[in-house]
């Protein structure tokens, strides 16, 4: 039973085996987040349209921005990475930048939504993540609203929650937080086998285990596997952060306000006995 368990932590460190689309945010060649201005890249992608803006610098030490643009398939981009220059600048009237050269190919390989590698022109591979600078890895950056979408031999389900209140760490995490009523909860694990991901289980009001959740997630999105109670079948795992611990929507609108009720004794129980040892065969 551990093995299942085991099994999606790995799998979901490695990267999930499926094509999926690269976060759309700010992003950081990781070796070179040091707290210090440096290069980032802007990275959006619709459809199969592959988009990076990189702010960067001369060898004279003026700052330059890049823009590449290709079709991304297999989660693999090639592009060529092009220099603008002579547009507008602060205060001035109407200019139109221009091509100012092509620096090369620039080759991007992703490995899940958040992580992946760049090789830039007369530079060795190197890797890149989704820069999170607002959500640390800590019990309030769970409370919000979320929709869980998972599909798999058990179908197409979805659960959306209001994760709201913190009921203190269990065992292997640092603050479960439950929904309102209870009967819902989420924790980062700090320690055991699911390290580093998001555990959440979900309970009737009898207490029984309905489904478990574990993924990874930066800023509003996240992936990962769900597994039914009954038969431990893992499906692949689609996370939504809809409304932030502040409230605001992250795009839906959303209907808050609803009873918070005292902590289920169930629910501690099942989160802990997932982390440890998962679903029975």
């Amino acid at each position: 039973m551990l093995k299942k368990i085991v099994a999606t932590a790995l799998l979901i460190s490695a990267g999930l085996a499926h094509a999926f689309a690269p976060q759309a945010g700010t992003w950081v060649v990781s070796s070179e987040l040091d707290g210090k201005p440096g290069r980032g890249l802007a990275i959006d992608v619709q459809n199969d349209t592959f988009v990076m803006q990189m702010y960067a610098y001369e060898s004279s030490g003026q700052p330059t921005f890049y823009l590449a643009s290709g079709k991304i398939a297999n989660n693999q981009v090639s592009a060529a990475l092009i220099r603008y220059s002579g547009g507008r600048y602060l205060g001035s009237g109407a200019l139109s930048g221009k091509e100012a050269g092509n620096a090369g190919t620039a080759n991007f390989r992703f490995t899940s939504g958040t992580t992946g590698f760049v090789t830039l022109p007369g530079e060795p591979e190197k890797a890149i993540s989704r820069f999170n600078f607002g959500y640390p890895f800590a019990a309030p950056s769970l409370v919000g609203v979320w929709s869980l979408t998972s599909i798999g031999t058990d179908g197409l389900l979805s659960d959306a929650v209001q994760l709201a209140t913190n009921l203190g760490p269990t065992s292997t995490g640092n603050g479960l937080v439950a929904s309102p009523d209870g009967l819902f909860g989420c924790e980062h694990q700090i320690s055991g086998n699911l390290a580093g991901s998001v555990l959440c289980v979900k309970i009737n009001s009898q207490g029984q285990l309905q489904r478990s959740y574990l993924f990874t997630y930066s800023v509003n999105d996240g992936e990962g596997y769900s597994m039914r109670s009954s038969s431990g079948t893992q499906q692949m795992l689609s996370v939504r952060r809809l409304a932030n611990p502040q409230g605001t929507g992250t795009g839906l609108v959303y209907k808050a306000g609803e009873p918070v009720a005292a902590e289920h004794p169930a629910l501690r129980a099942h989160l802990s006995d997932v982390a440890a040892h998962g679903f029975a065969d």
